[in-house]
């Protein structure tokens, strides 16, 4: 039997490089394995849980599925949808979950801490409940392999909980998911802090960046004289280096490293040659993006089919859910 597949990326703007080598590549080679079954939506859900404009989320939503298209992503391969499609599958398995789920336990989640933060004037039960919905998004799929990113690791693990609670409490078969890591998961920032994110002006480039502006955000990245010990490199250099290693290789990180102790790192030279890597591997994607935003019959024949195919699947599970909790 085929292992389950469940990822999804909140539509909050244009995809980037993180979203890209944490997310998107790594969805593009597991559709290729006989022994997966991958689904993968577009979060939108997600996306009301912190303050948006609802008609750039509509935009946005758009975006993300003519993103994952132009990456390589095949809707004869995966099921490909928007999240707010099946809103009454997903949302009501969250809300059968909050039964078996303590306020505490949502509460001291560390990403709940971050957006309270970050949103102070903003903290409603969507955010609260966010990891609810989370577990929702992957167990009404029954999906045992989450590819996302080593931050997500704690809501992943409150998935496994209630998993658990319910097949304990109601003997149901959900399975306890597993974060499946990609090669790419960590894109450092280019500002030399954490990892690439859209909420961080200047840490980030777009799938969508020309070679002009891609080569603007890399002379932006800090750096330092170029020459110093191994142990001593600036995490500014050695976010630089590990962009090299994701576009042009292992070896011609090491290539820098050896400089970096000897004669010297050019940076200019180094940010040139890295920026022109990042928009040879973006161009193809680029040129498919073009050509769907002149496609939007197709685009939406994807997601109905998406929908229709995530359906199927979505109800069973309901149907399963609500007969061991005593509705129906």
């Amino acid at each position: 039997m085929k292992t389950r597949v469940l990822s999804g990326i909140r539509p909050t703007g244009m995809l980037h490089l993180g979203n890209y080598f944490g997310a998107v590549k790594g969805m593009i080679q597991l559709q290729d394995d006989p022994d997966r079954e991958t689904l993968y939506m577009v979060a939108d859900l997600h996306a009301i849980t912190t303050p948006y404009d609802p008609r750039v989320l509509r935009a946005d939503t758009r975006s993300v599925v003519m993103s994952y298209l132009a990456a390589g992503l095949n809707p004869e391969k995966s099921t490909l949808f928007v999240q707010s499609d099946l809103a009454e599958y997903h949302a009501q398995l969250s809300f059968y979950f909050s039964s078996v789920t303590s306020v505490a336990r949502m509460q001291h989640l560390p990403t709940y801490k971050d957006k309270i933060r970050q949103h102070p004037d903003n903290v409603t039960m969507a955010l609260l409940n966010y990891p609810l919905l989370m577990a929702a998004d992957i167990l009404v799929y029954k999906a045992g392999l989450v590819p996302v990113g080593l931050d997500q690791e704690p809501h992943i693990e409150v998935a496994r909980e209630i998993a658990r609670k319910m097949n304990a409490v109601y003997g149901l078969n959900f399975p306890e998911p597993e974060r499946f890591a990609t090669s790419g998961e960590y894109v450092p920032s280019l500002s030399g802090e954490g990892k690439m994110s859209k909420s961080v002006v200047g840490s980030y480039i777009s799938v969508l960046d020309d070679l002009p502006t891609i080569q603007k955000s890399l002379a932006r990245a800090p750096t330092d004289s170029g020459t110093g010990v191994s142990e001593d490199m600036p995490v500014s250099v050695k976010n630089l280096l590990q962009l090299v290693e994701l576009f042009q290789g292992s070896q011609r990180r090491q290539e820098y490293e050896v400089l970096y102790t000897s004669s010297g790192i050019r940076y200019g030279d180094l940010k040139k040659e890295l920026a022109q890597a990042i928009y040879t591997e973006l161009e193809p994607i680029q040129q498919k993006y073009r050509e769907l935003e002149k496609s939007s019959e197709y685009v939406e024949q994807v997601i109905a089919q998406g929908a229709g195919k995530a359906r199927q699947i979505t109800q069973q599970t309901i149907d399963e859910t609500k007969q061991a909790m005593g509705f129906g």
